[in-house]
């Protein structure tokens, strides 16, 4: 049994700088590259990287980035059958990284949001040898949602991270079509009006979202873990301390992870555990699917801190 990821695909235009620009400020950046990315492309390089099937379902422009976006999916080893070339360009996000390893993204979804309702065919196609889908928010929320129906009806697990931070409201049902929901702090707070800035906070959101029919709540705070909540109790589990060079797609190698640990049958504090131990190695190394773990890594860096 594999993974499927319906999601974005994407070519990232990298920029470090000294610090994030204000609005109307001009600096000085240094490095510039320009590396394969995009949430739904990440989550499926981060899950085979770690040694699992993966059939990513999307698309990608006619030009020239759409090429390199396939070929790079290719040599990372992830199923590409079901991803489909659309007339355009191809998505790409525009990245500034500064010297503390945070950052700002802007997209401009491209292929990505000029998907219809056809590629819900091949999402059904690939549903058929998975255990789990994955879904993200960078294309366009019918087909997210229709996708996730299709799983429920062939009783996969649906994790979904509701990324980027929603600007209109998710459909009503698409939470409690979630096995598993995964917003970050500014995700939380777009979705429940609530910022997670505490464990108290972060739990008071985490029951928004329960309310919503949400089964499995992950808060995930960066540096300071993650919250998770399911059936009216809450466990906090801590993040790895390391030097974070680039937190770009740590979310997207976070949720790559949770699914292959729960898909090894590893229980949900097991997993939690494994997901941060492979996005602490991710945030120490530049670029998105390039940082990504292998298992061998991310257990070791487990059997380091016991």
């Amino acid at each position: 049994m594999s993974i499927a990821v319906f999601g974005s695909i994407n070519m990232d235009l990298v920029v470090r700088s000294p610090h994030i620009p204000a609005p109307g400020e001009t600096i000085l950046g240094s490095d510039f590259v320009t590396v394969p990315g995009g949430k739904g492309a990440n989550q499926a390089v981060a899950t085979a990287q770690l040694g699992l099937p993966v059939h990513l379902i999307g698309a990608v422009g006619d030009d020239g980035f759409g090429q390199q976006l396939r070929q790079s999916l290719r040599d990372y080893a992830v199923d590409i059958t079901h991803v489909q070339t659309i007339r355009g360009a191809s998505g790409v996000a525009l990245i500034t990284v500064d010297d503390k390893g945070e950052n700002t993204i802007v997209v401009a979804s491209g292929a990505n949001m000029r998907m219809t309702a056809g590629i819900l065919d091949a999402v059904a196609l690939a549903l058929d040898d998975c255990k789990s889908l994955l879904l993200q928010l960078e294309v366009p929320y019918d087909l997210v949602l229709t996708a996730a129906h299709l799983a429920k009806r062939r009783k996969l697990m649906v994790i979904l991270d509701p990324a980027p931070a929603p600007q209109k409201p998710l459909p009503a049902e698409l939470y409690a079509l979630a096995d598993i929901i995964t917003p970050n702090e500014n995700e939380t707070l777009a979705l429940t009006g609530i910022a997670p800035v505490d464990d108290a906070s972060a739990a008071a959101a985490a029951n928004v979202l329960h309310q919503r029919g949400a089964q499995h709540v992950v808060i995930k705070r960066g540096a300071q873990g993650v919250v998770w909540s399911h059936a009216g109790q809450q466990q906090i589990i801590p993040a790895f301390v390391v030097p974070a060079v680039d937190t770009v797609a740590a979310g997207d190698c976070y949720n790559g992870a949770l699914a292959v640990a729960l898909h090894d049958g590893m229980l949900m504090p097991v997993a939690l555990r494994f997901a941060a131990a492979s996005a602490a190695i991710a945030v120490t190394r530049r670029g998105a699917q390039s940082a990504m773990p292998n298992r061998r890594e991310v257990l070791a860096l487990l059997g380091q801190v016991g």
